[in-house]
């Protein structure tokens, strides 16, 4: 029973990551530290969409479900629990490039409006209090 709910729990941990990943850099307009754990799970995600190689939370999870007397799963993650629901059967490379893509355009997204926005502040002057 314990197997499973740890396996569930890194399920549980894994999504957010992922949710962490696609919109970490819109969190940084409100919380600018954020930018210090969402720059390098940025880039694992894209180097995990773009060399296709599996997540290691995924074999976490997949020997604790073992450990658990289930079955484990083929492939990555995203590929059991999300593409099955999100995108269409017979997912290509091309296809995951093109995910990295509006990956990587979505953040650059929320990391240009950051930059503008601290760059409009600092030609403001130093702010005032009264």
């Amino acid at each position: 029973m314990i197997w499973r709910a740890l396996a569930d729990g890194v399920v549980v941990l894994h999504l957010a990551f992922v949710a962490f990943v696609i919109v970490g850099g819109f969190l940084a307009w409100r919380w600018p530290r954020v930018l210090f754990g969402h720059l390098p799970a940025l880039t694992w995600g894209l180097w995990v969409e773009a060399s296709g190689q599996i997540c290691p939370l995924t074999y976490l999870e997949n020997q604790l479900r073992h450990l658990a007397g289930e079955a484990g799963y083929r492939g990555g993650f995203l590929d059991h629990y999300i593409l099955s629901i999100l995108y269409p059967p017979g997912l290509t490379r091309t296809d995951q490039y093109i995910l990295g893509a509006l990956l990587l355009a979505l953040n650059g997204l929320a990391y240009g409006r950051l930059l503008a926005r601290r760059r409009a502040r600092a030609l403001s002057g130093p702010q005032t209090r009264g």
